[in-house]
């Protein structure tokens, strides 16, 4: 059995060197971005152990005080932390929910338009607002939803729903959806392009089929077009749920305020203002960590589910 197994390992040795030279040019093509991840995403783990430490900057590393997890201990009797924990889930669930559904139905129908021109012109109007800065959108969203001159306001005033103008902006419970909003209307567009890909790539014969079965529009959209998109919808998903917990700070520093800050202030947010605006890098580093495990952890384990219950996963 010993011999059967060796000859086994030879055989794959052996393969594997033939398939590296026959593919050469591939590997080389492939190398530079391996380094790339390598040096962008691994060797910035070194930093961790920040966390473990009571770090100084400018020490050298092994002058560096060890205090083992007292920053994590720290972090979990914050009530600032918890805070900020449940803004981010709160957004992130708000986004995962309307944000990733949105575009898939936006996908659908856009894929129903039989008007070539208009449908090209309606993706690219839609997809443009993706590559304006936050900073831009937040002004814009600012802007709408001002009392002095706000398009919501004043149509809202002049439909007679409100006596007076409204102050969005500095109102918490309006926040959450403030900021799901805005991010719909600028990722909605870039975000239906996958599943319009994969929409594309279904066959056509299926839907002459259907409509030679007599299947109306909604029925080739329940029957073939959802359950044909299904793999790709499942493993955007996965990928979502792997991210929920680190959602950036970016929208949320530029459209919050002083009023708003207790429903506004995220993890990242958290971590930027304690962190590096307090000069606590040990202390960031662990709310970095913690963002980082539980996204593994979630990542993981919608993989599991979904590949225990529908064969589908990234993994």
């Amino acid at each position: 059995m010993d011999v059967v197994e060796k000859r086994e390992k030879i055989k794959k040795s052996r393969l594997f060197w033939k398939t590296l030279k026959s593919q050469k040019m591939l590997y080389a093509m492939s190398l530079p971005f391996v380094v790339w991840v390598f040096v962008f995403n691994y060797l910035p783990v070194w930093g961790w152990t920040m966390a473990f430490q009571n770090y100084i900057p400018g020490n050298p590393f092994w002058q560096q005080e060890w205090i083992g997890f007292h920053h994590f201990i720290q972090l979990f009797q914050d009530e600032r932390f918890f805070l900020a924990l449940r803004n981010t889930l709160a957004m992130s669930f708000l986004g995962l929910l309307f944000g990733f559904t949105i575009p898939i139905v936006f996908a659908i129908l856009l894929n129903e338009v039989r008007h070539s021109l208009f449908k090209r012109i309606t993706q690219t109007v839609t997809y443009l607002p993706h590559f304006v800065s936050w900073v831009v959108v937040a002004g814009i969203v600012t802007k709408v939803l001002s009392t002095d001159g706000g398009i919501i306001n004043d149509l809202l005033v002049g439909l007679g729903v409100l006596d007076q103008p409204y102050q969005f902006m500095a109102e918490g419970k309006w926040f959450w959806a403030i900021v799901t909003i805005s991010d719909i209307w600028k990722e909605m567009g870039w975000n239906a392009i996958i599943f319009l890909a994969a929409i594309a790539g279904l066959d056509p014969q299926l839907y002459e089929a259907a409509k030679v079965d007599g299947a109306s529009r909604f029925r080739q959209i329940w029957h073939i077009t959802l359950p044909g998109i299904r793999p790709t919808i499942l493993v955007v998903l996965i990928l979502n749920i792997g991210h929920l917990i680190q959602i950036g700070f970016e929208k949320q520093m530029l459209l919050s305020n002083s009023l708003v800050i207790e429903y506004a202030e995220v993890l990242e947010l958290y971590a930027l203002n304690y962190g590096i605006g307090l000069g606590q890098f040990s202390y960031g580093t662990a709310i970095g960590i913690f963002n980082s495990v539980v996204s593994i952890f979630l990542l993981l384990l919608a993989n599991g589910i979904f590949r225990r219950y529908s064969n589908q996963s990234v993994m």
